[in-house]
């Protein structure tokens, strides 16, 4: 849930420090690796990939 999505004071708080946490953590993996994080559908397939070798249309045929 967005920022500005949040019905109450206290979820718009917690959206918010979600969101920072989670550039932060973004921030720490893209030093550790030495470079930028893949963006969109990329992302999603690199991230498919990570976890077993596998892409993600592989995945669904099995």
């Amino acid at each position: 849930m967005g920022v500005e999505q949040a019905p109450t004071a206290k979820g718009k708080q917690a959206a918010k420090g979600l969101k920072q946490a989670a550039a932060k953590d973004e921030r720490k993996t893209e030093a550790e690796t030495g470079h930028p994080l893949k963006k969109g559908a990329a992302r999603f397939e690199e991230r498919s990939k990570s976890s077993d070798g596998k892409s993600a249309g592989a995945k669904q045929k099995e």
